[in-house]
């Protein structure tokens, strides 16, 4: 159990530094919503199901969805 919580950790740093760094727009909200979807995990873990169902529904569903809509709607120019 302790290298899956080890394993979880890192891979939220990892994914918010990357999130960071990413020039892609697309990339960064799919990286967004495997983050967001891993925090709920650590919640369901850390024993606290009320928030992990909340981040699962407003961190990786609607934010998503969200960040989606506005991309949709916006011009991308590829090199």
């Amino acid at each position: 159990m302790v290298f899956l919580n080890i394993l979880i950790i890192v891979f939220l740093i990892v994914c918010a530094i990357a999130i960071g760094k990413i020039k892609d727009l697309i990339g960064a909200v799919i990286l967004f919503s495997a983050y967001s979807l891993m925090m709920s995990v650590l919640w369901l873990i850390l024993k606290s199901p009320d928030v992990a169902i909340t981040e699962a529904a407003i961190g990786a569903g609607v934010t998503a969805i969200l960040f989606f809509a506005v991309i949709s709607k916006t011009k991308r120019y590829e090199k």
